[in-house]
C-alpha cells in the first residue's frame, strides 16, 4: 500500500541534531542518485525519443539536486569537503598521468 497519501509519512518526530542532519543529507543524496539510476534505466529501455528527452531532463534535474545537497553537506561539515577534494585531486592527478602512475 502506498504511503504517499499519508501527509505525516515523511515527518520527523523531532528536530535533528547536527550529526543526524548530516546523515539525513547523505540519505537524500543517495535517494537522488537512486532516482537518476531509475530514470536512466527507463531511458535505456525505450526507443521512444519523446520519453528519452523528458526522462533525460528529469535525470539532469536530479543531478542538480545532488550538487545542491552535496554543497549543503560541505557547508555543514567542512571535513567532508576536504575528503571530497582529496579524492578529486587524486583522480585529476591520475588523469594528468593518463592513469599510468600508481595510486597513493
Amino acid at each position: 500500500m502506498a504511503l504517499l497519501g499519508d501527509p505525516f509519512v515523511a515527518n520527523v518526530p523531532k528536530k535533528l541534531s547536527p550529526a543526524e542532519l548530516i546523515q539525513a543529507l547523505r540519505v537524500d543524496i543517495a535517494g537522488e542518485l537512486e532516482a537518476i539510476i531509475g530514470y536512466e534505466a527507463h531511458i535505456m529501455a525505450t526507443d521512444d525519443e519523446r520519453v528519452k528527452k523528458i526522462l533525460t531532463h528529469i535525470a539532469d534535474e536530479e543531478r542538480h539536486h545532488v550538487g545542491e545537497l552535496q554543497q549543503l553537506l560541505f557547508v555543514l561539515n567542512p571535513a567532508e569537503q576536504q575528503h571530497f577534494d582529496k579524492g578529486l585531486q587524486a583522480v585529476q592527478q591520475q588523469q594528468s598521468q593518463n592513469f599510468q602512475a600508481p595510486m597513493q
